[in-house]
């Protein structure tokens, strides 16, 4: 591709005379450069793009585009203003701007958007339309499943819109796409021209990167903004925002939305409203009022909290999309469980163990009222979590407050502390669990070694308890410093059960803090 076509898709548009030429890929890592690639040098949290400029040279960069003025250099240097914003449009056009070939369905939030994103997409496939998806789980495309990485939100630009042309060149039609604040905020979805948006909610979270929750709502407000700027497609021309009433940000996102908006919600008036949830260990069921009239809905996905997920993924697919209500509702129930979300562990034990992605307060308050209505007040709730490092730090003493108000055993332990003391970590969670009442060695305790905190949490279960792992999810590996380490809860937890049970299961995975090797990592 000439580099002027690539460079059209840039807001200036323009190319300096005389240095037109033959690219033959983007990309802004200086490792993966091929010779006659374009070298977009972005800045980074940990790294600037800029200062590995003459590795990319030296691995045959034929053109580099950076944010800061590079003189002497041997190749043809492009100044802008956004270096992320530029590599998010010059992929789009390396890879001939596939959104705009599909319907394109966005959903932010801060909770619940793998579930909704799955719930769209199961959705469509039952109506007969062909989509693809592209979730923190993995991307869907033409039937084949592919593994996004290790803890990934939304994938980088070029991959992102390597996907989306996957998916285009298939003939598929639709594309529900998760979209995060970071992958937001980095402008990873720049070159994406979504027609619907759909939001599941927005509480605290990622402030350590974000600042301060009013930024971050703005950057998820960017999301429905962008609705109305890019020209409408001639096969779905009606774009449309899908919007949660009961949430505290919804007036502030409405007055920003420049396009029809359609409601959701379980308290506050709504377009799609359900009443008479009801929910147990075997699913959920609710009545959903639709504009269409009513219909029963059932879900195998337990816990109230998903009633909203239901209700979002019905607004878009019945209001945005066309599908009717009575389709959307039969794909609803036979829906297969999404990775490490409300996933049990089961061989043979005589109580539950579940694992769950939950890691922020609300959606580990959410989770832990759901294994409540499992127990039937009959078996305790056994709760194992830890808290992130370089995240934010005033969300670990709120969740450690949500495990000792809602689980009868919490079990400190960790979760990707990163370059941060593992046992600064859990002091900070451990104060909070005791100005909640909590009683060290008592209703909580601090295991640093996530194998050993399983093993234990399945060692003090009894008959009719519920052991749930929160925070990891569908996750594959775990950070200490800048190292990660293969970890799977769910592999960890048969280990751990298959341990108690004297049964032939896996390996428990080896962390740093197993066996006895403790932090300060």
């Amino acid at each position: 591709m000439r580099l002027s076509e690539l460079t059209s898709a840039l807001p200036s548009g323009s190319l300096p005379p005389g240095i037109d030429r033959e690219i033959t890929g983007v990309s802004y890592d200086s490792r993966r450069i091929k010779p006659g690639n374009i070298f977009v040098a972005c800045p980074g949290e940990k790294a600037d793009g800029q200062a590995f400029i003459p590795q990319a040279i030296s691995a045959g960069a034929a053109v580099v585009m950076g944010e800061r003025e590079q003189p002497g250099l041997t190749v043809p240097y492009i100044r802008v203003a956004e270096a992320r914003l530029a590599l998010g449009l010059i992929s789009a056009a390396w890879f001939g701007f596939p959104s705009r070939r599909m319907v394109m369905i966005g959903v932010t939030g801060t909770d619940g958007k793998t579930t909704t994103v799955n719930l769209i997409y199961n959705i469509l496939k039952n109506a007969g339309i062909r989509a693809g998806m592209i979730s923190t789980v993995g991307a869907v495309i033409d039937g084949l499943e592919m593994d996004t990485g290790f803890h990934v939100t939304t994938p980088d630009s070029t991959t992102l819109q390597g996907y989306l042309a996957q998916m285009a060149d298939a003939g598929l039609t639709h594309c529900v796409l998760e979209v995060t604040s970071h992958g937001l905020a980095q402008q990873r979805v720049a070159g994406c021209d979504f027609d619907v948006a759909a939001l599941t909610n927005i509480t605290r979270e990622h402030l350590d990167y974000h600042g301060t929750f009013e930024a971050y709502r703005a950057v998820k407000a960017g999301l429905f903004t962008r609705l109305g700027s890019a020209p409408a497609k001639p096969f779905f021309a009606a774009r449309m925002a899908v919007l949660n009433a009961d949430d505290p940000s919804f007036e502030y996102l409405r007055a920003q939305v420049m396009v029809p908006v359609v409601t959701y919600g379980r308290r506050q008036p709504a377009d799609f409203s359900g009443k008479d949830v009801r929910a147990d260990g075997d699913g959920i069921r609710l009545m959903v009022h639709t504009p269409a009239g009513e219909i029963p809905v059932e879900c195998g996905h337990t816990g109230v909290y998903n009633s909203d997920n239901i209700l979002a993924a019905m607004a878009v697919a019945v209001a945005a999309l066309g599908v009717s209500p009575g389709t959307a509702a039969e794909a609803i129930a036979s829906m297969p469980g999404v990775p490490g979300r409300w996933e049990k562990i089961d061989l043979g034990q005589e109580f539950a163990a579940i694992v769950d992605f939950a890691h922020t307060p609300n959606a580990l308050r959410a989770v832990l009222e759901a294994v409540r209505t499992q127990t039937r007040d009959h078996g305790r709730v056994i709760a194992v979590f830890g808290s992130a490092g370089l995240r934010d730090r005033e969300k670990r003493p709120r969740l450690a407050a949500a495990g000792i108000d809602l689980a009868d055993l919490t079990v400190l332990t960790a979760e990707d502390p990163r370059s941060e003391s593992l046992t600064s970590i859990l002091e900070e969670m451990a104060a909070g669990a005791r100005a909640h009442g909590g009683v060290e060695g008592k209703t909580f305790f601090r295991i640093p070694d996530r194998g050993a905190a399983l093993r234990f949490a399945v060692q003090s279960a009894r008959k009719g308890d519920v052991v749930i792992a929160c925070g990891k999810g569908h996750e594959q590996s775990m950070c200490f410093g800048e190292v990660e380490y293969p970890w799977d809860d769910r592999r960890a937890l048969r280990a751990a059960l298959a341990g108690r049970l004297g049964v032939p299961g896996p390996v428990m995975p080896v962390l740093p803090t197993s066996n006895g090797v403790k932090e300060e990592i």
